[in-house]
């Protein structure tokens, strides 16, 4: 399984070589710009936590359950 991973790999980069910088330029910005949106989205989430559970709408343990899912979900951690 894992060298059928590796030669799928390497024959997607060989297929991609011939592609022009513009493209790649584009592929990085795009990545960078999905990463950026999702932690802004984490963030988000995490204040609303914080709002929660200030207000009593929570309790520790729900708090400390849901924080740890959306820090499993951060790039950043």
């Amino acid at each position: 399984m894992k060298k059928l991973l590796g030669l799928s790999a390497l024959l997607l980069g060989v297929a991609f070589v011939g592609c022009s910088g513009q493209f790649w330029g584009g592929a990085g910005a795009g990545a960078l710009g999905a990463g950026a949106g999702y932690e802004i989205q984490a963030e988000r989430q995490m204040r609303q936590l914080e709002e929660d559970f200030k207000s009593g709408k929570i309790n520790q343990q729900e708090y400390d359950i849901r924080k740890d899912q959306i820090r499993k979900g951060s790039l950043l951690k």
